[in-house]
């Protein structure tokens, strides 16, 4: 037993050792989770509530999580929120039009009401709920222990599919023209596989010249909908940085890159994507990042990880997508543990040391929240048709996050991708599209110059071994 203390101590002063010499001047890599189709009001009201967190955490102030417990409806009326687990199968309408109607565009000022949504159709299709605190307990631990935004929103006003391209391109346009003229895909299509699109499906887009109305895009002829435009892949690529998109699906509207012609390479009949960056860095089973590659130490520079659907926090009707808090919990744990490690700059520094996992939502999911966002211009003169959407959740992990509120910042999407650029050396703004729009990247939530933080493991209901071990089907992110 003495020897075996006295081993132990020496192995804890060598990590110790590392640890104070592991100062870094970029990350690595980086890690973007995408979550599906939540609200802060609605998924971190368990930062308020006992014995989660305090009533005391929650407010305005500059040091609380400004989470409210009710809501407004379009009679004015304050309505509590009501608690549901995680598990429920209300799925409100979160499309373009959804938006515009809780919203509330007061026209005099440009800003939302936040008051647009009626009361009376509770339970069936309701907005106004909160998930119950110990359902996703692992992400108000991240929350408390390292970074936390008040002020994110997701770049478009829309659902699902268009959220993924702004965080994979910055764009749902499809080339910098349209993107330059604010005429943007504004919804998810019935047939929503970009390149690989069936024949006369129908993409809805929104302009200055159709607001609030869509204007139809007709897949005819085949490929008018696989898109030619540069994305944060792109940028990687031309600094021989390495990038992988895990995903449970080749045509599923949450894999962006499918959407990308450079990227799918579709056959003549736009049926299979076949090109080379497709093939070796788009990856069809998210489990991979946990069986394969993490265990394997060939973690990409930047990962992009949609979980599947029993995984992904979306509503669903047999309670049974309930796993979202302990998958990412899983991946934290996984990266916080891991044996892997990096030389950089002649340090050998460990993932947890040189690894930034960026956690968020793609949309608001039709809950509410009672954030009014920042709309980029006023109606029918710009951007502002469709920028900014709703809050959504954003978590902050790593060795250099300290527990904290930014309370100081607003962030959307662009402001992931000006992160990148600005962590592995590109200009900031480079693709001309959301990351030039952002007025912020994620630097406030890393301090580079302290000693890494010691890694503690989170506790979930479901250990990373069952989560490794799934073997259930994968379910589609959403079934929008």
């Amino acid at each position: 037993m003495k020897l075996f203390a006295k081993v132990a101590a020496l192995l804890l002063g060598a990590a110790g050792s590392l640890l104070a010499s592991a100062q870094i001047s970029s990350f690595t890599h980086i890690i973007v989770v995408v979550q599906e189709n939540r609200s802060p009001d609605n998924l971190f009201q368990g930062l308020c509530i006992p014995p989660y967190g305090s009533s005391g955490a929650c407010g305005p102030g500059s040091n609380q999580y400004d989470i409210q417990g009710f809501g407004i409806d379009k009679k004015g009326n304050n309505i509590p929120l009501k608690q549901v687990p995680l598990g429920n199968g209300f799925d409100p309408s979160h499309s373009h039009a959804a938006f515009d109607l809780m919203c509330h565009l007061d026209s005099s000022t440009n800003q939302c009401g936040m008051d647009g949504l009626s009361s009376l159709n509770c339970p069936i299709k309701c907005s106004f709920q909160y998930v119950q605190p110990a359902d996703v307990h692992p992400y108000l631990t991240m929350a408390q222990q390292y970074g936390w935004a008040n002020s994110m929103f997701q770049t478009n006003q829309g659902s699902s599919g268009p959220a993924h391209q702004f965080i994979f391109g910055g764009t749902s346009a499809k080339g910098a023209a349209d993107d330059l003229n604010a005429t943007f895909v504004a919804d998810n299509p019935a047939n929503a596989k970009g390149c690989l699109a069936p024949l006369n499906t129908v993409y809805e887009l929104i302009s200055p010249q159709t607001a609030p109305k869509e204007f139809d895009l007709i897949n005819n002829p085949l490929g008018t909908v696989c898109f030619s435009r540069p994305t944060m892949a792109s940028l990687l690529d031309s600094k021989g940085r390495s990038w992988k998109y895990y995903t449970p699906g080749s045509d599923s509207l949450w894999t962006a890159p499918n959407w990308i012609r450079d990227i799918c390479a579709p056959d003549q009949n736009y049926e299979n994507c076949n090109g080379p960056e497709w093939k070796s860095n788009v990856d069809l089973n998210p489990l991979h990042l946990l069986q394969k590659d993490l265990p394997g130490c060939q973690l990409p520079a930047v990962s992009w990880v949609i979980p599947t659907g029993q995984n992904s926090d979306h509503p669903s009707a047999d309670g049974t997508h309930t796993g979202g808090p302990s998958w990412v919990a899983g991946l934290v744990n996984a990266i916080g543990e891991s044996a892997c490690t990096d030389t950089v700059k002649g340090k050998v520094l460990s993932y947890w040391q040189d690894t930034a996992i960026i956690i968020t939502w793609d949309d608001w999911g039709g809950f509410y929240d009672h954030r009014q966002p920042t709309l980029l211009s006023v109606p029918s003169q710009g951007q502002g048709d469709y920028q900014l959407g709703f809050r959504v959740p954003l978590l902050i992990v790593s060795a250099y996050t300290n527990p904290m509120i930014d309370n100081m910042n607003q962030y959307d999407f662009g402001s992931i991708l000006r992160f990148m650029e600005r962590n592995f050396g590109i200009p900031e703004g480079s693709l001309g599209f959301a990351d030039r729009r952002s007025q912020t990247d994620l630097r406030a939530f890393f301090n580079l110059n302290q000693t890494p933080r010691q890694f503690h493991h989170i506790s979930a209901p479901l250990s990373l071994h069952f989560l490794v071990n799934d073997r259930r089907p994968m379910d589609p992110p959403d079934n929008d």
